[in-house]
């Protein structure tokens, strides 16, 4: 009986169990429902059943593991929970899929004796407990896909890796995503000679790669990234010459990239990022003329980019990001012309980018920030019809921005910020959907006032002859005026200079003794603002590391005064750091201050700051530490709303302002829109930008700041602590949005959402810590309602918190 793939609905009748001569039965790709009927297990003579791909939910009936002709079993992709108990026996059974349902409980105990399988795929459930070493005696066995699951090894060198040595014809083996909590064993070598993929993802893998994985000569997929492997890689993975894919990223491995990679002739991609490989990138990767993907980001790589790579003219993806290569872009990358994805950010590349960037016609992606890149935009970038994603920030870039961008209909995302651009910023095109985040901190920008640059001046030009005449009458006058007044303020300022000095300090405030630091001690202990003392940037201004010459380390804000509300920002952050003192707050130490030179002085805070401790691949905190820190943001808030004398409201709570001291307590920082309430304490009006995603709605809407409005950040806040998801996140989409995302999985699971660092089902006090995590989820859903009468107040939620600890 064949009937799959229609639009078949409804139950499956049990009246189907009279069948009794029915050899195969298909039912699969419709939209049945309702349990799997006991009477299936009528169907004596069944050899083929195949249920997949519908919605069926329920237990599996134990009648049909008494088919003892069944050959073929197919659940794939239900919503089925429950398998019968061990005693089950199929004799004749060869395939059985159970993937991408609700199975819970331990390794199914009756698929070790059903001698005759050669595929088992159960991945996606919630299979736990250990993999049974009695699994090698399937020795017809081919395919063994377990991924996705809550299994683990009963030893911590992978028992199963031995046993499956005794399964000759296994080609294919898929752990990926179970905490399997061990090392590769050398063992791994004397797997099936015929094997073609191995997938071990996710495992929580740690030691070495094993030399001995050469032997496995067919292999055609290799994976293990998101592990936590050491050591280097192994020069012998150069003799797998059928290997197609070779994915490392995300571990722990040190050393050189081997040069005997680039005798994988056959490789499709090689993505070894967000390591700590360091020395230079083999020239000889540039001969793999069959490369798709090269991905080398997040590492510890120096020198040039090896002119060999731009030789990969069927590249489609390039990320050497985030390392400390050096040199310029050469003509030559307009060779990858069906690139669709480059980044080369975050490195220390120079010169000008080569106009020859027109070619890359199937561009989508492309990043070259974080570098220092210097000349002008090119006009050709307009050619990029394709581009969707363009960020150049953080550069030395000058001139003006290309009109020629405008054209790009398809471009979604756009930061050309700190750099030096100048003149009018387009308006047409894609131009109208980018706000000031696209331009800020730049040197002379002019345009819409709905960016918050200045207006740009129009000029007029003269026509009459008259006016020719008179530049030739009034040129060489204004000259001999200028040489007199410039020869006056000459004199004047020689006399002056006796009597005062260039205000090159100005102490802060009288109430307190300040540090009293000189620029030019500034300027020592940050070599000079160098860029490896950069700690970060921000809307208006830019953070440097330095220290003293007596030891003392400190945080140097140096504010952007060509950026127009730059100076307001300083008067704002002086006016309230000088006045308030709370442990949770960040220090200052002191300013530095002239006529074109503003800074405060901070305390240094050795851990940086949340969002990179989040986004880090070295540093996951665990749930305990997460909350600390949002206690601490908590109890922060709590002073300035309820503890000063006029209520402070931030204004832009967001992990970026969130800093980690040497004990990961936190600070918060970044007072530069912070406003007072005034006496009635209730409600203000701004026309100052806080940070999309963190905004509260009537923030957004009508400029309205309150305490309110703060508690909505924070809600937003603790939302992204811990599900490790950031509001603007390309998942949030037509209508969803983090804060919707969160409270709908309130109603179901919040193991949809949680960071999947911080909960894992074998977790012996799971429960708890998932009540623990629910608690504080749901309290940030009270933080961010819609209306500000509905939220909470910081104070109410600190207790909350300080509950939910206990």
């Amino acid at each position: 009986m064949y009937l799959g793939y229609n639009k078949l609905q409804g139950v499956i009748p049990k009246e189907i169990g009279s069948l009794t001569q029915l050899k195969e039965m298909y039912l699969g790709g419709n939209k049945l429902q309702g349990e799997i009927p006991y009477e299936i297990g009528n169907l004596r003579n069944l050899e083929h059943l195949n249920l997949e791909l519908n919605n069926l939910v329920g237990p599996v009936p134990s009648a049909i593991f008494n088919i003892s002709t069944m050959k073929a079993l197919s659940f794939l992709f239900n919503k089925l929970s429950g398998i019968p108990p061990s005693t089950a026996e199929f004799p004749n059974l060869e395939q059985l899929y159970l993937g991408d349902n609700n199975f819970t409980g331990p390794f199914p105990g009756f698929i070790t004796n059903a001698s005759k399988l050669s595929i088992i795929e159960m991945g996606f459930n919630s299979f736990s407990g250990f993999i049974p070493e009695t699994i090698g005696n399937l020795k017809n066995l081919e395919r063994l896909y377990l991924s996705g699951n809550y299994l683990t090894s009963s030893t911590p060198d992978l028992s199963l890796i031995s046993p499956l040595t005794n399964c000759k014809n296994l080609r294919h083996l898929v752990l990926g995503g179970n905490p399997l909590n061990s090392i590769l064993p050398s063992s791994i070598g004397n797997l099936s000679v015929s094997l073609e993929s191995l997938y071990m993802n996710e495992c929580n893998i740690s030691g070495n790669i094993p030399k001995e994985i050469e032997n496995l000569n067919n292999l055609i997929v290799l994976q293990l990234e998101d592990n936590e492997l050491t050591g280097s890689i192994p020069v012998t993975l150069g003799g797998l010459h059928k290997l197609q894919g070779l994915n490392l990223e995300r571990n722990k491995l040190e050393g050189f990239i081997p040069s005997s990679l680039c005798q994988l002739n056959e490789l499709f991609e090689l993505l070894l990022g967000g390591n700590k490989i360091y020395g230079s990138i083999p020239a000889c990767l540039g001969n793999l003329s069959t490369l798709r993907k090269l991905s080398l980001g997040f590492n510890k790589l120096t020198s040039f980019i090896p002119s060999t790579l731009w030789n990969l003219k069927d590249i489609l993806y390039l990320n050497l990001s985030s390392n400390s290569l050096n040199g310029s872009l050469p003509l030559e990358i307009g060779n990858l012309k069906v690139a669709i994805n480059i980044d080369l950010s975050r490195n220390i590349l120079s010169g000008n980018i080569p106009t020859v960037i027109d070619s890359l016609e199937n561009l989508q992606n492309l990043s070259l920030a974080f570098n220092r890149l210097q000349g002008s935009i090119p006009e050709t970038f307009g050619h990029l019809k394709s581009l969707e994603f363009l960020d150049l920030s953080s550069n030395n870039l000058s001139g003006l921005i290309p009109k020629s961008l405008e054209v790009l209909f398809y471009l979604k995302y756009l930061n050309l910020s700190f750099n030096q651009l100048s003149g009018e910023i387009p308006k047409g095109g894609c131009f109208g959907n980018f706000s000031i985040e696209s331009f800020m901190g730049n040197l002379a920008l002019c345009g819409s006032s709905r960016l918050h640059v200045p207006l740009c001046k129009t000029r007029t030009h003269g026509k009459s002859s008259s006016r020719k005449v008179m530049l030739f009458i009034a040129l060489p006058l204004s000259i001999t005026f200028t040489l007199v007044v410039f020869v006056f303020i000459f004199v004047l300022m020689k006399c002056r200079k006796k009597r005062t000095r260039p205000p090159t300090h100005v102490e802060m405030y009288p109430q307190r003794t300040w540090r009293r630091i000189s620029y030019h001690e500034l300027v020592r202990a940050t070599h000079g603002f160098s860029e490896n003392n950069l700690l970060g940037r921000g809307s208006y201004g830019s953070v440097f590391r330095g220290r003293l010459h007596d030891g003392m380390e400190l945080a140097v804000k140096v504010f952007h005064l060509h950026f127009g509300e730059a100076l307001t920002s300083f008067e704002a952050e002086c006016a309230v750091l000088s006045n308030i003192h709370h442990r949770n707050l960040v220090k200052i130490i002191s300013n530095c201050s002239n006529d074109d030179f503003k800074s405060l002085i901070l305390e240094y805070m050795p851990n940086g700051s949340l969002e990179k401790c989040f986004y880090s691949d070295n540093n996951v905190l665990d749930i305990s530490q997460r909350l600390n820190i949002m206690i601490d943001v908590a109890s922060a808030l709590e002073y300035l709303h309820f503890g000063y004398s006029v209520p402070i409201i931030h204004c832009d709570l967001k992990p970026s302002n969130v800093l980690l001291d040497e004990n990961m307590v936190a600070h918060l920082s970044d007072f530069g829109i912070a406003k007072l309430l005034g006496e009635e304490g209730s409600m203000t009006q701004t026309q100052t930008l806080s940070t999309i995603g963190y905004m509260a709605p009537e923030y957004g809407r009508e400029g309205k700041i309150s305490r309110q409005g703060d508690v909505y950040s924070y809600g937003i806040m603790l939302m992204e602590t811990f599900t490790r998801k950031k509001p603007t996140d390309e998942i949030f989409i037509e209508g969803m949005s983090l804060r919707t995302w969160v409270g709908e999985s309130l109603c179901r699971t919040i193991m949809e959402v949680v960071d999947t660092n911080l909960l894992r089902r074998d977790d012996e006090h799971f429960s708890r810590k998932e009540e623990c995590v629910s608690s504080i989820l749901s309290l940030a859903v009270e933080c961010t309602r819609e209306s500000t009468l509905e939220r909470i107040n910081i104070k109410e939620a600190v207790s909350r918190l300080l509950k939910i600890r206990v």
